[in-house]
């Protein structure tokens, strides 16, 4: 049973819109914090996005994403799950990166986790966009690689960008594979489509054994069968989630920089990761909410909700 100074404030004590807005409106606790040691999963904002090659915004998610997570409540509709009673929860604060500089930016990012992962707390980030993730999955796999599963219209598995640029958020997993921290044959990605500079990802995946689950695939056998399968390469071992919001349809996740027509609808999106139970997660993403292009809010929504669920997930894995 989570220690009660963990449990989220009520909206019953205080309306949603009112006091600071931490994630989900858990107890905020600093880099450095003693309580450190009783936290089981730390929320963590990564406001940063110089790994964007065209819309920019997401160093703002963090933020509007805890704004929209105040409408979280502490049990989940349909399974009953209370993840805030089953682990301790808290928001870490952010990573501070320098918006100038992606190495010393992705040095900062690691170290912090680093520190999160030994203090044994398990990561859910807030992104960002999504060359986030290689940096946070330096430290979550720095003893051994992990599977991935990975929810996205794009594959981030190019070799570089013009020619030369080896870090932008379209290359996060060519890199963390070549680096060891992937197990590619343990890693599946989900919702893969959209016009092509060419097929050099898909061909880096193939001859890696990285399993590619374009829309088409994903809509014409559905979303229970497709998580079947997701939960058989994962297997019993280490794995990392990774979520890019412009896997969802941007009828209903405009509010980023890469949207791709013909994506999941919002009851979809959370359905997914309902799908994962079993999975032993080490880690989890959700990336490349973007408040500029986000007017109703509705994305940051939606991005908390699928939090929210990654949430209920970890903690049912831990019962």
């Amino acid at each position: 049973m989570s220690d009660h100074f963990f449990q989220p404030v009520s909206g019953m004590d205080l309306p949603r819109f009112a006091g600071i807005p931490t994630f989900m409106r858990l107890p905020h606790l600093p880099r450095g914090d003693a309580r450190w040691a009783d936290v089981d999963v730390g929320i963590i904002g990564v406001p940063w996005d110089s790994g964007t090659t065209n819309r920019p915004g997401p160093r703002h998610g963090p933020r509007q994403l805890r704004d929209a997570s105040t409408m979280i409540r502490a049990e989940h509709g349909v399974s009953g799950v209370r993840p805030f009673e089953a682990m301790n929860c808290a928001d870490l604060g952010d990573v501070g990166p320098n918006p100038a500089d992606i190495q010393d930016s992705m040095q900062r990012i690691t170290a912090f986790y680093k520190d999160v992962i030994a203090a044994g707390i398990l990561p859910l980030t807030a992104g960002g966009d999504h060359l986030s993730s290689l940096p946070i999955l330096r430290a979550v796999a720095e003893k051994a690689p992990v599977g991935m599963i990975h929810f996205d219209s794009h594959t981030d598995l190019f070799h570089s960008y013009f020619d030369g640029t080896m870090y932008t958020h379209g290359t996060p997993f060519r890199r963390a594979c070549e680096e060891g921290l992937l197990d590619p044959k343990r890693v599946i990605q989900i919702g893969i489509r959209g016009t092509q500079y060419d097929s050099e990802d898909r061909d880096f995946a193939k001859a890696e054994g990285i399993r590619i689950v374009p829309i088409e695939e994903f809509h014409a056998r559905g979303p229970e069968d497709v998580m079947a399968e997701a939960r058989e390469i994962a297997g019993t071992g280490a794995t990392y989630l990774s979520y890019d919001i412009d896997f969802v349809d941007p009828t209903f996740a405009p509010g980023t920089g890469t949207p791709e027509v013909g994506g999941p609808n919002s009851y979809q999106a959370l359905q997914v990761v309902r799908g994962l139970s079993g999975v032993n997660i080490v880690g989890a993403d959700l990336v490349e909410v973007s408040p500029p292009f986000d007017a109703s809010g509705g994305t940051a929504f939606l991005g908390v909700s699928i939090m929210f669920e990654m949430l209920c997930q970890i903690a049912a894995g831990r019962g």
